[in-house]
């Protein structure tokens, strides 16, 4: 499988690895390569309140391999209209294979359409993956 490590133009980050691509008055949510670091596969997924209005910050999801547990947060306020039909059936390949694109978790509805505060750039959002971990 041809991976495509490229972000999109469009996405946005928070600090927390979770990726946002706003497409009008609908946005697709998910989490970053960076944070499925050491995940070789995934054994469950579990979704929290979906669909349903979600704050910053709160969980969407939780991926589970072995003994290891990362939560998938919602990058701003809105609401959870749909889960990604593959993570529901089961096939949890696209999260490892494609996390920035058909690996999206979440489509929801942020309650304001136009709001980035706290949210990084591409740009940004790869510098702070570098200097996170970079030996002094």
């Amino acid at each position: 499988m041809q991976v495509n490590n490229r972000f999109k133009k469009n996405l946005y980050f928070t600090q927390d690895h979770e990726w946002i691509d706003f497409q009008g008055s609908v946005a697709y949510t998910g989490i970053c390569r960076f944070k499925l670091t050491g995940f070789k596969n995934v054994q469950e997924m579990k979704f929290y309140d979906a669909p349903g209005i979600k704050k910053q910050g709160e969980v969407i999801a939780s991926i589970h391999y072995n003994d290891y547990k990362i939560e998938a947060h919602m990058p701003v306020d809105g609401k959870v209209i749909q889960i990604n039909d593959h993570f529901l059936e089961g096939n949890y390949e696209l999260l490892l294979h494609n996390p920035e694109n058909l690996g999206w978790i979440a489509l929801i509805i942020p309650f304001q359409t136009d709001e980035r505060n706290g949210l990084l750039l591409p740009k940004e959002y790869s510098l702070n993956t570098k200097n996170k971990y970079a030996k002094s």
